[in-house]
């Protein structure tokens, strides 16, 4: 069995109407794909969550939630000092959303200089996969995010596969150029690189899918996935030169939200991709389960709306 760990932060999900009704939960990019492939796998492959989270009673809910959900929880670190971040999800009548954070000086923030942070490295010594978005490297200062990378790129040369979901937000890095460099040095040693054409646009300037594939084989990206939204996906094995492949969506008859419809694809695709299936069927997965999701409120749906997909899957 495989042992994947996902890298990054869970925050406490608001999502409704202001000063009306709303529902509460949790989310975050790399934390709903782990709980998404934790369903999708069925067991057949290891799934471990990588954060730091506070001692109080939310961060116990989340914790005791995400073991629910099948996912390992030793290497969540527990920080007395700091609490989980929060966010806010507000959609408009087409399903689309924006977000309002409260998440500067979260647990995870300090994850990296947690003083049991060196037994995580160990850990991750242990894994196969490594997975982590910008996100994940967004929320770190600096000088821990650079830490991070270093380790990185040392279990990426023990031959551990790095997963990296770009997922760009301005508004957590100081400017492009900190944000070009620090992707710069973690495409030099990924495996896989799951991106979208919006952010690979808003970023880099790439105005094509081909743009966006030279460059990411250029920066040393090994194969790459380019999501575009309800038209699907493109692959490319950029080691091997295949041609680009595109891999087109079923329609999906009323979106309600697309919180997490990315974070999804990825899990989906990852369940087919790290037990052996062909690119192409991991890729359906990807699409199958994004296309229950965005039928649905909230970055994480009940576990009984993704039974019958995720049921097909194996």
């Amino acid at each position: 069995m495989k042992q994947i760990a996902f890298l990054g932060e869970c925050m406490i999900e608001l999502n409704g109407a202001p000063f009306g009704t709303m529902h509460q939960t949790f989310g975050g990019d790399a934390l709903n794909s782990a709980v998404y492939l934790a369903r999708a796998s069925q067991q057949k492959i290891a799934v471990n969550f990588v954060t730091a989270l506070g001692m109080d009673s939310l961060s116990e809910g989340m914790i005791k939630h995400w073991q629910d959900e099948g996912i390992h929880t030793h290497l969540v670190l527990r920080d007395p000092a700091h609490q989980p971040g929060l966010y806010l999800i507000q959609l408009d009548e087409q399903g689309e959303r924006t977000f309002l954070y409260w998440r500067n000086d979260s647990a995870a923030r300090y994850m990296v200089c947690h003083p049991d942070f060196f037994s995580v490295i160990q850990s991750l010594q242990q894994m196969d996969v490594i997975y982590l978005s910008g996100i994940s490297l967004a929320i770190l200062p600096a000088d821990d995010r650079e830490i991070l990378l270093n380790l990185l790129a040392e279990l990426a040369a023990q031959g551990k596969t790095i997963v990296f979901d770009s997922n760009y937000r301005p508004a957590l890095w100081e400017s492009v150029a900190e944000t070009q460099a620090c992707y710069q040095k973690l495409l030099s040693f990924t495996s896989l690189a799951l991106v979208t054409d919006d952010d690979e646009g808003n970023l880099w300037g790439n105005k094509s899918v081909t743009e966006i594939m030279t460059r990411l084989k250029r920066s040393g990206v090994k194969e790459a996935i380019v999501k575009v939204g309800a038209a699907g996906c493109y692959y490319q094995n950029l080691v091997q030169g295949m041609p680009i492949e595109q891999v087109p969506t079923d329609p999906v008859g009323k979106v309600v939200d697309t919180t997490a419809a990315g974070d999804a694809f990825n899990a989906g695709f990852l369940a087919g991709y790290l037990t052996d299936c062909s690119v192409q069927q991991a890729i359906k997965m990807g699409h199958g389960l994004a296309g229950i999701v965005i039928q649905h409120k909230g970055a994480i749906i009940p576990i009984s709306a993704t039974k019958t997909i995720t049921d097909s899957f194996f």
